[in-house]
């Protein structure tokens, strides 16, 4: 335990596994009491709590799809309650698109992975924002969000639409929030992974290529895949004193190099 987000409180949506997981446990590490969101694995959920605690911190599981408004804003109360007012969020839950053609993809795909991505973040960011003002704004108080992207941002990949448009549209309400929240005392980021290897990684790879995720190791950059602790201390860095002076950036974690084929 590191100390350096002692007395924060942080949420991390979809962190029962993956990059999620590996962040919730980051910021323990350093200090923070943090909320695990789970959709419906609460075994796993406990699990990521438990782990936390035995080492020391503090943590509770919180059961809310984030895209559905009535649970989310019963979670956000429960936190408040339980923990206090969240003054440090992490947007990382979320769900790849079934790998259609923009001709083919249907009108529900496309409204389902804005919502997952973008406007259900959206919606939680305005339920969390009164109270991170109020602690941003007490002497050495600061206010945090960070918004788990994609490099298929930028890539554009075939057959990913649903899912890059969605990030996008998030990428561009963070810029905004950025700007807007600055007067607050409040730091607005993005991170923006490429190819993780995490169990929805292996299942694309799996899918794109017919091959385990691993076997891709020796032609990545630096010999490996990128895994969920590398996207984890980029949130770090983003939430702690040594970012004081960053907002609205976009911080992308994928070895310097873009796979297009592969997301």
């Amino acid at each position: 335990m590191t100390g350096l987000l002692e007395g924060r409180v942080a949420l991390v949506t979809g962190s029962s596994r993956g990059v999620g997981r590996a962040v919730a446990l980051r910021l323990a590490r350093d200090g923070a009491a943090v909320a695990v969101n789970y959709r419906r694995e609460s075994a796993a959920a406990d699990e990521v709590v438990g782990e936390i605690v035995a080492a020391g911190g503090t943590a509770r599981a919180y059961q809310a799809s984030i895209d559905d408004e009535v649970a989310v804003e019963a979670m956000v109360e429960s936190i408040g309650h339980d923990l206090g007012a969240v003054d440090l969020l992490v947007n990382n839950a979320g769900s790849a698109s079934r790998g259609f053609d923009v001709a083919t993809t249907t009108r529900k795909e496309f409204e389902s992975l804005l919502n997952v991505h973008a406007l259900g973040p959206i919606r939680l960011i305005q339920l969390v924002l009164p109270g991170m003002r109020k602690v941003a704004s007490e002497p050495g108080g600061r206010g945090d969000i960070v918004m788990i992207s994609s490099n298929t941002t930028t890539s554009t990949p075939p057959n990913s639409a649903p899912y890059t448009m969605a990030k996008a549209a998030m990428e561009t309400c963070i810029r905004t929030l950025a700007q807007e929240e600055r007067p607050h005392g409040i730091h607005a980021n993005i991170v923006a992974p490429g190819l993780i290897a995490t169990e929805m990684g292996r299942r694309l790879v799996s899918a794109s290529r017919g091959t385990d995720i691993a076997e891709l190791d020796a032609s990545s950059p630096f010999g490996r895949v990128c895994r969920p602790e590398d996207v984890a201390g980029a949130v770090a860095f983003l939430v702690s004193a040594d970012s004081g002076y960053v907002t609205g950036q976009r911080l992308v974690v994928d070895g310097g190099g873009v796979t297009a084929a592969v997301f």
